[in-house]
């Protein structure tokens, strides 16, 4: 049972937004690519734990902490125990040497062993307090299907590519029952769960610098004219309800200046003029607070 659904993380959503209106530096597109990876190897792997048909709860995308340490568990599973996950989605041909990760062209890469053992030990020092006595099984994930690992030892918890699947059918031939005390347990983390995380990384950005306009949900192209009540992409036809398009681009907005007023004004300039102050304006009114009156009207 899915109990805590995964969400994008707010800053792979800010990224994608400054990505199609600002040219990002070298190392935020990386940093960007290797977020969006990331979270689609995490993606993968929701899908194959939603078939889990085990008594079990799922909890996905958790952000604790303990003291003044931060930590993010990418899947955590309760049931007859507590089975922790850490999810990478690497692609291609890596070796394992010495307790280290290589790529074939010798660059190393952090051993994941090293962050499960730190989620595991923060995550036990989270729950001593509780006075809860559980078991941990730690595991890391490799999720993609063109992953290899040469030299993989068999003492460490790696589930490779070509294990995944027995993995999941091995943990659905586990015998236990979820009772209160595991939803008890499963409710306390998801209310100890941070919604702001402190890890982001964010290129420095102003209004005036990015570029304004409408961009397609499909295939990321500025070229979008409306007709009638849709908007529709001259790239790839895909079309979208005007409605849609301007929530859609208000919410943008929202993520990147959150200090800042929502007015016609702002949206409709935000969104190049696309639609008519008239049209964004009842927009607003039917979906968000009116504050003020006339030319200080604002929206929350």
């Amino acid at each position: 049972m899915e109990y805590k659904q995964r969400t994008k993380p707010t800053e792979l959503e800010i990224l994608g937004i400054l990505d199609a209106r600002m040219e990002l530096s070298e190392k935020d597109q990386q940093h960007y690519v290797n977020l969006k990876k990331g979270y689609e190897g995490e993606l993968a792997f929701d899908e194959l734990t939603r078939k889990l048909t085990c008594d079990c709860l799922v909890l996905n995308d958790l952000l604790l902490q303990v003291g003044s340490t931060t930590f993010q568990i990418d899947t955590l599973i309760i049931a007859d125990m507590i089975y922790l996950f850490d999810v990478k989605n690497h692609e291609g041909d890596y070796y394992y040497d010495k307790d280290r990760i290589y790529t074939k062209t010798n660059y190393e890469i952090s051993n994941p062993i090293n962050q499960i053992t730190r989620t595991e030990s923060l995550l036990r020092q989270l729950l001593q307090p509780l006075g809860i006595p559980t078991q941990i099984n730690s595991s890391v994930v490799f999720i993609n299907s063109e992953f290899t690992l040469y030299h993989a030892p068999i003492d460490k918890p790696f589930i490779l590519p070509t294990q995944v699947n027995r993995y999941i059918r091995k943990l659905n031939k586990v015998n236990s029952r979820i009772t209160n005390n595991h939803k008890a347990l499963a409710d306390k983390l998801v209310s100890l769960h941070l919604t702001k995380s402190p890890f982001m990384q964010l290129p420095k950005y102003e209004y005036g610098e990015l570029r304004k306009g409408v961009v397609c949900r499909g295939c990321g192209s500025r070229k979008m004219f409306i007709k009638w009540t849709n908007c529709i992409c001259k790239n790839c036809e895909a079309i979208e309800g005007l409605e849609d398009v301007i929530l859609r681009n208000i919410r943008e907005f929202r993520l990147l200046f959150p200090n800042d007023k929502l007015t016609t004004h702002s949206i409709y300039n935000w969104c190049g003029e696309i639609a008519s102050m008239k049209t964004i304006s009842r927009i607003l009114e039917i979906n968000f607070k009116t504050v003020g009156a006339r030319r200080w009207t604002y929206y929350k």
